[in-house]
């Protein structure tokens, strides 16, 4: 059982919702990483510093990965500790939940203490990545595979543009504003890279879905083409590059 997404389920503002779809595509992506990274069967420390609603982190404990989840609002930290609770015993012992904020991973968790970390939601236009990521890195083992999930600030015009508000879409075709561009996908790399911590696959997320919330998968084989069109699009050029969301998979040196 999941936590239904709320209306105001987004980490903040300019961090679209991400339903079945999104969730769905991500998970792929992760599995993909994972598999390639680490020994099959592996029990991984996994760490979620966006908690949330705890898709992701539920997905990974029930795969038999040990999970740490962090979250800022009790609320929500309390509301997938219920769906934690009705979980079998072995899921519930494999993930906890942590209220702390995800800004300050340093001064909950010990250098290296964790093969997976993701950080989806948290980084939006305005935000100096450097700092965050500088502690992301800290507690990744050598090694660790870090998931990052950010907006594609370069194809923010796109989806005004394809819903007909011109308005907004000339708003947005101009050159980021200089506080935007460390969230560019080059400039995300190049910070990685000077931590040791090389981006070694990205993909886009939400390529033809954008701009509207989340949509519910269909059922059946309408739902399968709706989610093998959108993964393959997300993984090829140069489609993956107009996705709403970039998912960068960097692992740590």
């Amino acid at each position: 059982m999941d936590i239904a997404v709320r209306h105001d389920d987004v980490r903040r503002d300019g961090v679209p919702r991400l339903g079945a779809l999104g969730h769905a595509l991500i998970a792929r992506q992760l599995e993909e990483q994972i598999t390639a990274r680490f020994p099959v069967g592996r029990r991984l420390r996994v760490l979620d510093v966006a908690l949330r609603h705890g898709r992701q982190a539920l997905t990974l404990a029930r795969a038999g990965h040990e999970v740490t989840g962090l979250e800022s609002d009790p609320e929500l930290a309390d509301a997938v500790r219920r769906v934690l609770g009705e979980e079998p015993a072995g899921i519930r012992e494999r993930m906890r939940v942590v209220s702390g904020d995800s800004r300050s991973t340093g001064a909950h968790f010990l250098p290296g203490s964790f093969d997976v970390v993701l950080c989806h939601g948290v980084l939006v236009p305005g935000d100096e990545p450097g700092p965050l990521l500088a502690g992301l890195g800290r507690v990744l083992a050598p090694g660790g595979l870090l998931s990052l999930l950010v907006p594609n600030i370069e194809a923010a015009a796109m989806r005004p543009g394809l819903a007909g508000d011109w308005t907004a879409a000339l708003a947005r075709l101009v050159p980021p504003d200089p506080a935007d561009r460390a969230l560019r996908r080059e400039a995300l790399t190049a910070t990685l890279a000077g931590m040791s911590t090389p981006v070694h696959r990205w993909y886009g997320v939400r390529v033809f879905t954008g701009g509207t919330d989340d949509p519910a998968l269909p059922p059946g084989e309408a739902g399968e083409r709706l989610l093998a069109a959108e993964e393959r699009a997300g993984r090829t050029d140069p489609y993956r590059a107009v996705a709403e969301l970039l998912h960068l998979c960097a692992v740590r040196g």
